[in-house]
C-alpha cells in the first residue's frame, strides 16, 4: 500500500536546494565553499564562498572574505565582500571592509566602515590574508607621489 510507487514518479518530490547552515556557538577555522545557500550564526574564520545566498544571522560573525550571488547580513562581517547581484545590510549589522557589489541596500542603524564598488567585475581575488603590507599604497590604494616644483 505505502511501498507502491507510480510509474514517472521518483525520488524528484524532494527539494534539491542545498542549505547549510553554521548554528549559533559554532566555530570554524578555515575556508567554506558551497553550492546552496548558507546561513551563519556563529563565528567562521576565514573565506565564505557559494554560488548562491549568504545570510549572517544578528549573532554571526566572518572574519574574512565573502563571495556569494546575493547576501543579507545581519551579524558582523571584516573583510571584503563581493556580491554579484543585491548586498542587504540589516538591523545592526557591522561591516569592516571594501564592497563590491551591483545592488546595495542598507538599512540606517548598520555601521559600515569601507568603501563601496558598484561593479562586482572589478573586484580583486578573495585572499587568504586579510592584511597585506604594501609601502607605496594607503586604504588599499596606490598613493600619488608629488614632485618637488
Amino acid at each position: 500500500m505505502f511501498n507502491q510507487s507510480k510509474k514517472g514518479e521518483s525520488k524528484g518530490l524532494m527539494p534539491t536546494s542545498n542549505i547549510n547552515l553554521i548554528g549559533s556557538g559554532t566555530s570554524i577555522h578555515g575556508d567554506i565553499e558551497c553550492e546552496g545557500d548558507i546561513r551563519i550564526d556563529g563565528r567562521v574564520n576565514g573565506i565564505v564562498s557559494t554560488k548562491a545566498k549568504i545570510v549572517v544571522g544578528p549573532e554571526g560573525e566572518i572574519t574574512g572574505d565573502m563571495v556569494c550571488q546575493s547576501a543579507d547580513i545581519l551579524g558582523k562581517v571584516t573583510g571584503i565582500i563581493k556580491v554579484e547581484d543585491l548586498l542587504f545590510l540589516k538591523g545592526n549589522a557591522i561591516i569592516k571592509g571594501d564592497i563590491y557589489t551591483a545592488h546595495f541596500e542598507m538599512e540606517p542603524t548598520v555601521k559600515f566602515n569601507g568603501r563601496c564598488y558598484m561593479d562586482p567585475a572589478e573586484a580583486p581575488a578573495p585572499s587568504h590574508t586579510s592584511s597585506e603590507n604594501h609601502s607605496d599604497s594607503k586604504y588599499g590604494r596606490p598613493v600619488l607621489e608629488e614632485e618637488a616644483v
